[in-house]
């Protein structure tokens, strides 16, 4: 079944939370399942991009497009990392990531001072 990515990111939207739950890992994942892609849970965002990549993910470059997942390597203090869905206009993980529109993918201060690395996944 090839991936719905409007399906996950209203998915997304429509379940977003109004501030962090430290649970960005688990929305995204069900978006992702909502759209039709199942994913093996694991513990850590951090952790996801082999599994998007078996799942049919491939990395990209550029501008997101909706439907497109970043995954965020760890910042002080936030072990797990961070994974979020592209809605088409923003960033959306357990919240919506409106502080930075298109680019605003780091999720709170300690991530936007550190910059960690991340890598943004498209369906293919």
């Amino acid at each position: 079944m090839p991936f719905d990515k409007s399906s996950a990111a209203t998915y997304a939207d429509n379940h977003a939370e109004s501030h962090s739950t430290h649970n960005c890992a688990k929305y995204v994942r069900k978006a992702i399942e909502w759209g039709g892609i199942l994913l093996r849970p694991t513990d850590y965002a951090k952790d996801y991009g082999p599994l998007l990549e078996a799942a049919g993910f491939r990395q990209t470059i550029g501008d997101p497009q909706q439907g497109d997942v970043i995954v965020i390597q760890p910042a002080p203090g936030h072990p797990a990392g961070h994974m979020a869905i592209f809605d088409g206009s923003i960033w959306v993980s357990d919240f919506k990531q409106t502080h930075a529109g298109r680019q605003g993918f780091y999720p709170g201060p300690a991530y936007r001072q550190s910059q960690p690395a991340y890598k943004i996944y498209r369906y293919n």
